[in-house]
């Protein structure tokens, strides 16, 4: 987070660039906007813009912005770098452009007297990468995911709801698409849209492909319509089985019975179903933008690992785009966002995500309960990070932690304001129902916060004191003292105490929980992290090593590669056989490892066998977990 001399510098800047610019209370132009994806499948998009000009903006200097802090994604990764080919013209001539020397997604452009419109175009890469957000790989031979802040630039010095765009989208023939946009009309390959302000239409992206399949989501007499908009990189692919099907409409009535409202007009669903896209869930107030394996619909190891995905993101939807920390709320995509309050927007949803999952038959019981004993054990005792660096500071600097490398994640710490926060409003809510001799929940606290009147999609803002008032009117408590506690505690254990107080504990056995089991499968690795502390790809490359445990003692690092197991060529089942063999053995485990060029005979005396965390029940205690996970019924 940039410091507060460096923040006022850099507004500072914005105001002498923009002395001749309408105010921010002012409605700015209404832009025609002409998306051509009709070469996706070659990972290419096109942008046309007709930008109009007021007499007073003709022949001075005007500055147009490239959406840099995307919301959702707590960042400024735009990507800038994808954008091809800008060429500006007026009355068919050209109009020279100039980048801004600090800030790289700021354009200066040289209007020329008597200018009435600006012509605009450029075109955008996708990329091949699969790694990061939605600046990652969007398109495929058979699909593609608009997100319209990558193909658009905005004038300077107006607020985001007060630009309007006319956007048009053109798709390859035969294409369908699915997104939350209103459709003014359509065409063949071309949809027009009705006018829209340019955050909603940045809020709001479009997935289209040659196979695609609408799943109607609505629960009998919910009078707003969900539904689950599927593309897929294949036909087969689109199988939902009844079960889901009904098991995702479970989610639509427990999130209207969770907070007794909505704030859209409708809901969709986007999920795409391919191994050549970036993987991960992004937030949007009418819809989302899920992105998984291929085959996570017609695999159940897959469909396992996918079970909290939806879930979470259209929690987002009131807690996060609906209600959203003040400082994550900034006026335009050029503003830096502070993200200190993500454990809330992040943590919170995270919380309700995984329950929601179990309440709704995404998951079993056991299975929640084994999410919730991975979550701990992996921030639990043994982790050197929790000894420096505080919740707070996972959150603080979020911006960094997101594009952080996977090595050494358990000295760095990652955005553990998810898994964290997670374990942190499950203390909240069985402190709630300790409070209050089980007759309110953290349900209430949703029901206040996040309620009122369906007014459509609207941003109320939010701060940490608003958290711990709405609180206080639910079950009256030092509720801030409990937040500062947490977020700032260097202590080596993670907070426990809502898995304690609703009556169970964490224990180790040589049990794999099936949720590591379809992870292992599905992503190839080996997960030895609580036994020798070794995270390892199923090719034996280490991906971490965990301070403090014996195979870190004995010199494992991240970055080698174990190639033998006692003697023997290394594969998960020596790899796995071995350990198991380590209960019975006086020997140490000897590892061939290969760190760069060198070869190195490594032992370590370990003799405790393959270790996993579970979860059992504390005998005379009240089940508090178990009412958390009980679905919620209409009264």
């Amino acid at each position: 987070m940039p410091s507060c001399k460096f923040r006022f510098i850099y507004l500072l800047v914005l105001g002498v660039m923009l002395p001749a610019i309408p105010g921010w209370a002012q409605t700015g132009p209404t832009i025609q906007l002409t998306v051509d994806a009709r070469q996706a499948p070659m990972k290419i998009i096109h942008t046309r813009m007709v930008l109009p000009l007021t007499p007073a903006e003709a022949g001075k200097p005007l500055t147009l912005y490239y959406p840099k802090w995307i919301p959702g994604e707590h960042a400024p990764d735009g990507p800038i770098v994808n954008l091809v080919g800008l060429k500006i013209t007026s009355d068919g001539k050209p109009v020279r452009w100039r980048r801004d020397l600090l800030d790289m997604f700021t354009f200066h452009v040289f209007v020329p007297a008597g200018a009435k419109v600006l012509h605009i175009h450029f075109d955008y890469i996708e990329p091949a990468s699969t790694s990061g957000f939605s600046a990652g790989a969007s398109a495929t031979d058979k699909l593609v995911i608009i997100s319209w802040n990558q193909n658009l630039l905005y004038p300077a010095g107006y607020l985001a709801q007060k630009i309007t765009y006319d956007p048009k989208l053109l798709l390859p023939a035969g294409w369908k698409f699915g997104t939350a946009l209103p459709v003014e009309s359509q065409s063949g390959n071309e949809i027009t849209f009705k006018p829209v302000a340019l955050n909603r239409l940045v809020d709001s992206p479009v997935l289209a492909g040659q196979y695609m399949r609408v799943v109607n989501v609505t629960p009998p007499g919910e009078p707003i319509h969900h539904e689950i908009d599927i593309a897929a990189d294949s036909r087969a692919a689109l199988d939902m089985s009844p079960q889901l099907k009904q098991d995702y409409t479970n989610l639509v009535a427990q999130t209207g019975l969770l907070f007794g409202t909505r704030h859209y007009r409708d809901y969709h669903f986007l999920l795409t179903l391919s191994n050549h896209v970036a993987h991960f869930g992004l937030e949007h107030h009418e819809s989302d933008d899920s992105r998984v394996d291929e085959r996570s619909l017609i695999s159940a190891n897959r469909r396992l690992l996918m079970a909290d995905l939806l879930p979470h993101e259209f929690t987002h939807s009131w807690n996060g785009k609906f209600r959203r920390p003040k400082d994550l709320s900034p006026p335009y995509y050029e503003a830096p966002m502070k993200t200190d309050l993500l454990w809330v927007y992040e943590g919170l949803t995270n919380y309700y995500g995984d329950l929601l999952a179990e309440r709704t038959g995404l998951w079993t019981p056991r299975q929640y309960r084994e999410y919730l004993a991975l979550d701990a054990a992996q921030l639990g005792p043994g982790r050197p990070g929790r000894l420096w660096r505080p919740l707070q500071d996972t959150a603080d600097a979020a911006q960094i932690l997101y594009f952080a490398p996977a090595e050494w994640t358990n000295w760095r710490r990652s955005v553990d304001f998810y898994g964290e926060g997670d374990l942190l409003w499950l203390d909240v809510d069985n402190r709630i129902r300790e409070l209050t001799h089980d007759k309110k929940s953290l349900t209430d606290f949703c029901r206040l916060f996040y309620g009122g009147p369906n007014l459509g999609p609207q941003l109320k803002t939010y701060t940490f004191s608003d958290v711990v008032n709405a609180l206080n009117q639910v079950a009256p408590y030092d509720w801030r003292a409990f937040f500062l506690k947490h977020l700032r505690s260097l202590t080596p254990e993670p907070p426990m105490g809502g898995i304690t107080r609703g009556g169970w504990k964490l224990v180790y056995n040589d049990k794999m929980p099936q949720l590591l089991r379809a992870a292992e499968l599905v992503r190839h690795f080996i997960n030895a992290e609580y036994s020798i502390g070794l995270l390892l790809s199923d090719t034996g490359v280490v991906m971490d090593s965990v301070v403090t445990m014996p195979a870190y003692k004995a010199g494992i690092a991240p970055g080698m590669t174990v190639v033998a197991v006692n003697g023997r060529k290394f594969n998960p089942h020596v790899f796995n056989e071995a350990l198991r063999a380590t209960t019975t053995s006086a020997k140490p485990l000897q590892l061939i490892v290969v760190n760069d060029d060198y070869f190195h005979t490594v032992s370590i005396d370990y003799h405790g066998g393959p270790r996993y965390p579970h979860l059992v029940r504390v005998p005379g205690t009240p089940d508090l977990l178990g009412e958390n996970m009980k679905p919620l019924v209409a009264h």
